[in-house]
């Protein structure tokens, strides 16, 4: 029994398109290879061929955003391969404003090797690997997107980057075995046990899941959220599927969301401390508060919010400058509010042309390379 659900979970896991979307081509002039059978190429792209330390050669493709301040690692989901996923990619790059890379797994596309796990480590590892050292980019400056199988490599890069910004998944599963079976522990010969995984992220987790998804059932999505130690507002899509959700508006628009409030994000590189600057500044006040008199609770947050100014002023501080303060608190928050309403509503004013746009664009390509992450599972479960 278990070596033939350990078979039917590796069946689960695996559909490379057959044949591959694309080739490669190098120009003779410039050595720069480029995909032969994708239309509408762009110059920001780099397509790349990277070695694992498990010995095959994946292909990765790296769209450049040069106002981009943080870079998504993007492991798609099955029956797909970067060539089908080049413009998705390219559309992603621009809405969200970010660098992005996306690679082919060991035996998908033009990548050599056949897929197993354990090579779906190493290729995501490999990916990063090229990320710091050709394009300097930090795991600062991360984040790790997952598509349903690319859950399984997505996080176990996650759990071994105690510095990385963000991770994101995408109709995520619980682990290979669970997609099939309602089992109600971890077995030794499970595959991408991300159930065991989650717990141990330390940066803020996205998880996005279609309600009505018949692959990867949405409860897989729902409890990787509420076991993730830094939850971030879930996208659960109302009547999403496994292979719609970018047909969604809310979809682009909760991603932008999301990667603006990690850009201004600003984390400690030696702290996993993750929280928004205003709570963790209250935290510390709350502290702060019980071994300070009651009466001057204004005045401890504006020094532990501005602590040079604080000190210098502290000796001059009467009754009514403390008031005084206080009010400059209350109009300092107040104007804070209004900037951010005021950001959001020229963000919305300035961006809902070209997200309704994108919305069409993804929509098409979505439609147009049929794209499904594990179409043959059910078919797979019954066959062994």
């Amino acid at each position: 029994m278990g070596t033939a659900t350990s078979s039917m979970a590796a069946k689960f896991a695996f559909f490379p398109p057959n044949p591959p979307s694309y080739n490669i081509t190098v120009n003779e002039a410039s050595g720069k290879m480029r995909f032969s059978d994708v239309n509408y190429q762009r110059d920001n792209v780099d397509v790349l061929k990277l070695s694992t330390k498990r010995g095959n050669e994946i292909v990765a493709m790296y769209v450049k955003n040069p106002s981009a301040s943080l870079t998504v690692l993007y492991s798609h989901g099955n029956a797909a391969d970067i060539g089908q996923m080049y413009h998705i990619f390219t559309e992603l790059s621009v809405h969200l404003n970010v660098n992005l890379m996306g690679y082919d797994y060991s035996g998908y596309g033009q990548s050599s090797g056949k897929p197993s796990e354990q090579d779906t480590y190493a290729d995501i590892e490999a990916a990063n690997k090229c990320l710091e050292e050709m394009y300097g980019i930090k795991q600062e400056d991360t984040i790790l997107y997952g598509q349903s199988v690319g859950s399984g490599p997505a996080l176990e890069l996650a759990i071994r980057l105690p510095h990385l910004r963000a991770v994101i998944l995408h109709s995520p599963i619980l682990s290979g075995l669970r997609v099939m079976y309602p089992v109600k522990r971890t077995l030794w010969f499970d595959i991408y046990k991300n159930i065991d995984k989650i717990p141990l992220v330390d940066c803020p987790v996205l998880v996005i899941h279609g309600t009505e998804d018949e692959v990867v059932n949405f409860s897989h999505g729902k409890q990787l959220w509420e076991l993730c130690k830094e939850k971030y507002e879930p996208l659960w899509l109302k009547g999403g599927n496994h292979c719609d959700l970018e047909l969604y508006p809310e979809y682009l628009r909760h991603l932008r969301k999301f990667i603006s409030a990690i850009e201004k994000l600003q984390r400690p590189r030696d702290a996993p401390d993750l929280k928004p600057k205003d709570q963790t500044e209250q935290a510390s006040n709350n502290v702060t508060e019980q071994s300070k008199e009651k009466s001057r609770p204004s005045i401890d947050y504006r020094e532990k919010g501005r602590p040079s100014f604080g000190h210098r002023e502290k000796s001059r501080l009467s009754t009514d400058s403390r008031d005084k303060a206080r009010a400059s608190i209350d109009k300092r928050e107040k104007s804070r509010k209004s900037i951010d309403r005021s950001f959001k509503a020229r963000n919305s004013t300035d961006h809902s042309e070209r997200a309704r746009n994108s919305f069409d664009r993804l929509g098409d390509m979505v439609r147009s390379v049929g794209l499904c992450n594990v179409d043959c599972l059910k078919q797979t479960a019954a066959e062994v």
